[in-house]
């Protein structure tokens, strides 16, 4: 999750001690990638979606019982 963070807020600051702290915790390059490449598609759908006003479809709305605001 720190990396997710990390190259959310700012992905030119990751640093290659942020890739090799996941490569020693087990992960393969290719699992970094992935994660990077999902990271950055989410990123990027969100910051698409909050740009032009889209509105979650009701079914989509955040049930407080199930999913409670922080």
């Amino acid at each position: 999750m720190d990396y997710a963070v990390a190259i959310t807020r700012d992905p030119t600051s990751t640093a290659r001690r942020d890739v090799d702290a996941l490569r020693e915790v087990g992960w393969t390059d290719a699992q970094i990638l992935t994660a990077t490449e999902v990271v950055g598609f989410f990123n990027y759908y969100v910051r698409m979606v909050e740009a032009l006003g889209v509105e979650p479809e009701p079914e989509m709305e955040r049930d407080p019982a199930v999913w409670p605001d922080p």
